[in-house]
């Protein structure tokens, strides 16, 4: 199955998502270098199947700093911010129930350029990122690594691993620092404004996030946004801890 950037986007998502949500779940392997257990699989509804990341809850290793079993309901929350802003650069991603494991995130796979991620990019390419480094804000992404940044074979912009965003404390690591100081261009604000507003407005978006976060992380959510849309800038580096180890 196409990545679903398309003129006919919306069809192909909602038959994509039904295929992540009812579709049968087949392990082909372990990914390796995760420090959660992470499984590549296919995925099959009828004639239909694609390729996606399974992330099993019982898989995930437990922080100190967020509440156990929660990192797949964060990829999912990661996800509709995406699509709610309206960038739609985090691969479509569902919640399921049951699975070979146990419940867990399940991601639409995306065929990436072999070694290319944030390091490897052009200027012109870096020239993408500031709704990268905006969105990584928004969610509080504590692990923004250089290569949870891709692209794939038709060049389109991708962000995954997601499970540890969402934290109501300020938790930002990630290598995007390139714009820091620098004004948050308008068409940008505009769109965080829009997002802004539908966090209090749209019952249906209240509803999923409610699903997926606590009430406190929704409201930070919420205070998070509305720090961007006054400061409208990018913050630089503090004295803390802002990158991730390993950088890639």
């Amino acid at each position: 199955m196409s990545e679903p950037s398309s003129s006919s986007r919306t069809v192909k998502l909602e038959t994509l998502l039904q295929v992540l949500q009812t579709g049968q779940i087949e392990v082909q392997g372990l990914l390796p270098n995760g420090s959660n257990y992470t499984f590549f699989a296919m995925v099959s509804r009828g004639e239909m199947r694609t390729f996606a990341v399974y992330k099993p809850t019982r898989g995930e290793q437990p922080l100190w700093d967020f509440p156990e079993e929660t990192l797949a309901f964060r990829e999912v929350a990661a996800y509709l911010t995406s699509e709610a802003l309206g960038w739609n650069f985090v691969p479509p991603t569902v919640y399921r129930t049951e699975g070979p494991h146990g419940a867990g995130s399940l991601q639409y796979y995306v065929q990436a350029q072999p070694d290319c991620h944030y390091f490897t990019f052009s200027e012109a390419e870096k020239a993408e990122l500031p709704r990268v480094a905006l969105f990584d804000l928004l969610v509080n992404n504590a692990d923004r690594k250089g290569g949870h940044i891709l692209k794939d074979t038709q060049d389109k912009l991708w962000l995954i691993d997601h499970g540890i965003c969402f934290n109501t404390q300020p938790k930002l690591r990630t290598v995007v620092w390139d714009f820091g100081g620098q004004a948050i261009p308008e068409p940008l604000i505009d769109d965080l404004a829009d997002f802004r507003q539908r966090l209090d407005d749209d019952d249906d978006l209240k509803e999923a996030y409610a699903s997926l976060l606590s009430a406190a992380e929704v409201q930070a959510v919420r205070r998070r946004a509305d720090r961007l849309l006054t400061a409208r800038k990018f913050p630089e580096p503090g004295p803390g801890r802002n990158y991730p180890w390993p950088p890639l």
